[in-house]
């Protein structure tokens, strides 16, 4: 560490230095061996899914554990405790090849893991278009299936009353079209 050849993560979690690499880790990566029962949700998600237009500078994941951050030399990382019956349901693994494997929510989870993680009230796609500005076209590519995959995950009354009304919202909109 004092020549710079390893760069210190955390206590325990170190890589080498960029120079020393003949394979980039993924920031992702980096994010899933920090806190190993965690996965990529909420903005960080959103936009490695592309539905929302910021580009996002810290790297939020969600763990069942106690939420924490960590500012590394790699970079910014939150981690959100959410609570949930399955913890893994919407999720994907994510092999990029070359080592770098990590967790990433769909992006119907990563929408139901803001709203429990920022407390929110929201019972329309409204919010998602004016606070978040997600397209109306990404939200409509939500199918009944997507829905179900997250059947009996969240308990919270506000997370619950969220996927309800959107799925009516979005899947109830199909049949006027």
């Amino acid at each position: 560490m004092a020549d710079g050849g390893l760069i210190r993560i955390k206590r325990g979690l170190y890589t080498l230095a960029h120079r020393y690499r003949r394979v980039e880790v993924s920031p992702y990566t980096i994010s899933a061996m920090i806190v190993a029962q965690s996965y990529i949700s909420v903005e960080s998600a959103l936009s490695v899914h592309g539905w929302i237009p910021e580009a996002v500078r810290s790297i939020t994941a969600v763990t069942s554990k106690s939420s924490v951050e960590y500012h590394t030399p790699e970079g910014h990382f939150t981690y959100a405790r959410v609570a949930q019956q399955r913890f893994f349901g919407g999720v994907r693994r994510i092999d990029e090849g070359d080592g770098n494997v990590w967790f990433l929510a769909t992006p119907l989870k990563a929408l139901a893991d803001y709203v429990y993680a920022h407390r929110l009230d929201w019972d329309s796609m409204e919010p998602l278009l004016h606070s978040l500005r997600i397209e109306e076209e990404d939200l409509l590519t939500l199918g009944e299936d997507d829905f179900d995959e997250l059947d009996g995950v969240y308990t919270t009354a506000r997370v619950v009353r969220f996927l309800s009304a959107l799925k009516k919202e979005v899947c109830g909109e199909r049949t006027h079209h």
